[in-house]
């Protein structure tokens, strides 16, 4: 039998009343107030072949041994000095 959630507009409070689905719901609450019913979450349950990694995957992925640039990019160059203008010695 399906347990459905209530939710009174005029206190605000829920409860769960187990109902056959046949059964109309609920219109009044304790307080007397109207009351109406709150849609929830269903669980699901796949069972059987195909639902699992191992049995939907065709090959397992190859993976890349590539490197990848740091975030920051490249390694900074240290600049190299000016080199010095050579000049004729006297011998």
């Amino acid at each position: 039998m399906p347990t459905y959630v209530y939710e009174c507009k005029t206190c605000e409070k829920s409860f769960e009343v187990e109902q056959r689905i046949t059964e109309d719901p609920l219109t009044d609450c304790a307080c007397g107030g109207r009351v109406r019913r709150v849609i929830q979450p269903v669980g699901i349950s796949f069972k059987g072949s195909g639902f699992y990694v191992n049995d939907s995957s065709s090959k397992p992925a190859e993976t890349k041994t590539e490197t990848k640039p740091s975030e920051e990019g490249h390694a900074p160059v240290p600049a190299a000095p000016p080199a010095a203008p050579e000049t004729p010695t006297a011998s």
